[in-house]
């Protein structure tokens, strides 16, 4: 096989992310197909999925217009029409053949996505209240803006499958996360079946590369001050690899939030003074140290000189940051003197983490 013919073919701008994440050009190849199992195997999901909302809100709004499965459809029915979902039928029968134009089956089917997303919008709030709810009647808090917003968000990433664009910054497994929920908004037993047919674990398990990223540090007294301030504190000069994400290891598992270094600075002064100056910086890394120093002070780290990490706190998650959350703690089941996992730190990856049920599989 010509490989040098085939990277000609996929183009040098399109391949070198991967080229970027590898060692080789034949390794690039292998984690471009990766992601585009990945996206197969997404796709497949999101397709379930969109049946399941396309029936479910059928159903909710047939209910509501009191019409039989034959009649003609309630999207040609007042006051629920408006200029914009008229032109969004009309394309949609236009692409059928005339003989199934008026059949309320295939003119359902022939609708996009980004339709029924869009009757989740603020602008039907009314038509939510009356009746779309029970499209979805275990959503969370039967809220609107829930299903609303996660419903577009899968919207999003089934437009960025459907594009071929790349998924190799995507946090995968956030995104699928997204669908299996709103499956489970519209029945349970949906999510139990989507989730029993998907082959995305299995898949995102032969990832071909996986650097180590993530240190692993030993967490007695640095999980409780991360809780609450979202930092690292340890002894200046330590040594760290250069990763991205920090995990913490206490009380025999790894904690399942992974976050992301933000930034560092090592052989920091401790004192109450130093802190006030950076808090009265322009640069905003530094007043975040300040308010570290400051916050690591009241938790009894007094004196002297540290290394510190600013850190990304749970509510930075994917889309809008790069904070994860492990699905469960990692549990560490070794017994006996000198068998924790770490007592200082380790390194592994966190593509490892998101896989891994105990610390054997790391």
């Amino acid at each position: 096989m010509d490989i040098t013919k085939i990277l000609e073919l996929l183009s040098e701008p399109r391949l070198s992310p991967y080229r970027a994440q590898t060692a080789s050009a034949p390794e690039a190849l292998e984690l471009y197909a990766w992601i585009h199992r990945m996206a197969s195997t997404c796709f497949e999901l999101i397709a379930y999925l969109e049946v399941g909302v396309r029936n479910s809100i059928d159903k909710a709004l047939r209910e509501y217009h009191e019409q039989s499965p034959s009649s003609v459809p309630w999207i040609f029915s007042q006051p629920l029409i408006n200029h914009h979902i008229a032109e969004m039928i009309a394309t949609g029968r236009n692409r059928l053949p005339e003989v199934h134009q008026n059949n309320r089956d295939q003119i359902s089917a022939s609708l996009s996505f980004g339709f029924w997303s869009g009757l989740l919008g603020s602008k039907y709030d009314e038509l939510w209240k009356k009746c779309l709810h029970k499209a979805f009647p275990y959503a969370y808090q039967g809220k609107r803006k829930s299903v609303a917003v996660e419903l577009e968000a899968v919207r999003k990433f089934r437009n960025r499958i459907a594009h071929h664009d790349s998924l190799l910054n995507t946090d995968i497994l956030f995104e699928v996360t997204r669908i299996f929920k709103l499956a489970g908004y519209i029945d349970p037993q949906f999510e139990n079946w989507m989730r029993s047919v998907s082959r995305v674990h299995a898949i995102y398990a032969e990832k071909p590369v996986s650097s180590e990223d993530t240190v692993v540090v030993a967490g007695k007294d640095a999980w409780p001050l991360y809780c609450d301030h979202h930092i690292y504190v340890c002894q200046a000069g330590r040594s760290f690899k250069d990763v991205n994400y920090m995990a913490f290891y206490s009380e025999k598992e790894i904690k399942p939030e992974i976050a992301r270094i933000k930034f560092k600075r090592d052989d920091v002064l401790w004192t109450e003074e130093h802190a006030e100056q950076l808090m009265a910086s322009n640069n905003r890394n530094e007043r975040k140290l300040g308010n570290a120093i400051m916050a690591a002070r009241a938790a009894g780290w007094d004196g002297g000189r540290y290394q510190v990490f600013i850190l990304s706190s749970p509510n930075e998650k994917p889309p809008h940051g790069e904070h994860r959350t492990l699905s469960h703690p990692i549990k560490h089941e070794r017994h006996g003197r000198g068998s924790a996992y770490t007592q200082s730190q380790r390194y592994t990856s966190l593509h490892a983490l998101e896989l891994a049920q105990t610390t054997d599989d790391l």
